[in-house]
């Protein structure tokens, strides 16, 4: 029997199993298939972009690792994704900086960028059937010092505010020429790396900032802002907190960014999704793995991610909850470092999708915990990977550890080449 017989076999099985406990695999899959995450460019080139490619990053940005064959340009970023699109199931976004914009090799200031610098790539996501998402870009350049929208020098923060009306206009072309929201996100590093005694000065000012740049109202695109909890060089103060973003998010109808590496590691991210739902209208997510902190790690398989997909599931949610990547590792052969966390943020997706919720929440109702706890236990050990095997057959591409060999012949043919 080849494999493809097998994956269906064990597919069919499967679904006899997820039935007994009254879960509907098909049912299952077809919001699987529904879901797209939004894949960051900067995982092909450690952040670097196109304005400057000797430009050194700045901002509470930094990459570790110098793994062969980073993107040099946007040719090869655009090649890269591609490749890694094409061994994760389903149909997913690029998620783009600001600074990747396609300049013609020109000098173009942060505050000049306009819709016609990422005209092209408009053209290829509508060619290779993406849709785009977008982010304004503060960091690593010789105007971010460690304060931009809350910067107490008027030209400075004006500079960065002009950017991210800038931004904001971009998102709107996007959104509007895909037939798809452009979902911007907006997050700075400002902050301060010692004490400092002007905290609520600084926040009066960001939120000076924001009202300006959010005065004008779009319908093609959707405002995200992203706190943090502190950053490199920024690490007793950061204006941009996790309360500030998300009062000025419930006050102005915002949608609030959850990364789940900017906060305490004992912190359960998965609880803040039906706390934040209540006052915000959806939710932005980017997903990584924090070592210790922020270290931007490859997402993986962990209680962590898991967690999370069950409770957006568990919140019936996927239609407020918009998924992008957000980790930048440069250890590794940056095309593997796409496919596993894509994947494996798919995984813990469908293993929410598949668990026997209708059940667990009679049990619940009925004050039956002893039996809750039971189910929940041994639902771990009912075959979703049939059924991701199936859902990676289904959308042609490779099962299981296939993709392996496929990115190492990619790297032995392009990236060891740059």
């Amino acid at each position: 029997m080849n494999k493809e017989s097998l994956v269906e076999k064990a597919y069919q099985i499967a679904i006899e199993r997820y039935a007994a406990v009254g879960v509907d695999v098909e049912k299952a899959l077809q919001a699987l298939q529904k879901i797209s995450l939004s894949l960051h460019c900067w995982q092909t080139d450690d952040v670097t972009g196109f304005e400057d490619p000797n430009a050194q990053l700045s901002g509470g940005i930094q990459t570790t690792g110098n793994y062969p064959g980073k993107a040099r340009n946007i040719d090869e970023v655009r090649a890269d994704l591609i490749e890694a699109a094409s061994f994760i199931p389903g149909n997913h976004r690029i998620n783009l900086h600001a600074s990747y914009g396609d300049f013609g090799n020109k000098k173009v200031d942060r505050n000049e960028v306009e819709p016609a610098h990422f005209e092209s790539w408009m053209q290829w996501a509508a060619e290779n059937g993406f849709k785009l998402d977008f982010n304004s870009t503060s960091f690593s350049h010789p105007k971010s010092g460690s304060l931009t929208l809350a910067n107490p020098d008027k030209d400075i923060r004006g500079f960065w505010i002009e950017h991210t009306i800038r931004c904001r206009a971009i998102a709107e072309e996007m959104g509007k020429r895909q037939g798809s929201p452009c979902i911007m996100n907006l997050w700075v590093h400002d902050g301060s790396k010692d004490i400092t005694v002007n905290r609520l000065y600084y926040r009066q000012l960001l939120k000076e900032s924001l009202d300006t740049i959010f005065a004008t109202e779009y319908k093609n695109m959707k405002d995200c802002i992203e706190a943090k909890l502190f950053g490199i060089g920024a690490e007793s103060y950061t204006v941009g907190s996790y309360d500030f973003y998300l009062g000025y998010g419930a006050k102005n109808n915002k949608i609030v960014t959850l990364d789940t590496g900017h906060f305490h590691l004992t912190e359960s991210i998965a609880d803040k999704i039906s706390a934040v739902l209540l006052f915000t209208p959806e939710i932005m997510l980017h997903v990584s793995r924090p070592i210790r902190w922020d270290s931007d790690h490859v997402t993986i398989m962990n209680d962590d991610t898991l967690d999370l997909a069950k409770e957006i599931i568990r919140c019936d949610a996927l239609d407020r909850v918009n998924i992008g990547l957000d980790y930048f590792d440069a250890s590794i052969n940056r095309i593997g470092a796409y496919v596993i966390g894509s994947r494996a943020t798919q995984k813990c997706f469908l293993q929410a999708l598949l668990e026997p919720l209708s059940a667990l929440r009679e049990y619940e109702k009925n004050g039956q915990f002893f039996e809750r706890l039971a189910l929940l236990e041994e639902s771990k050990g009912l075959p979703w990977n049939a059924v991701w095997d199936y859902f990676c057959l289904k959308n042609n591409v490779p099962v299981g550890e296939e993709f392996i060999t496929e990115i190492q012949k990619y790297e032995k043919e392009v990236t060891s080449k740059r």
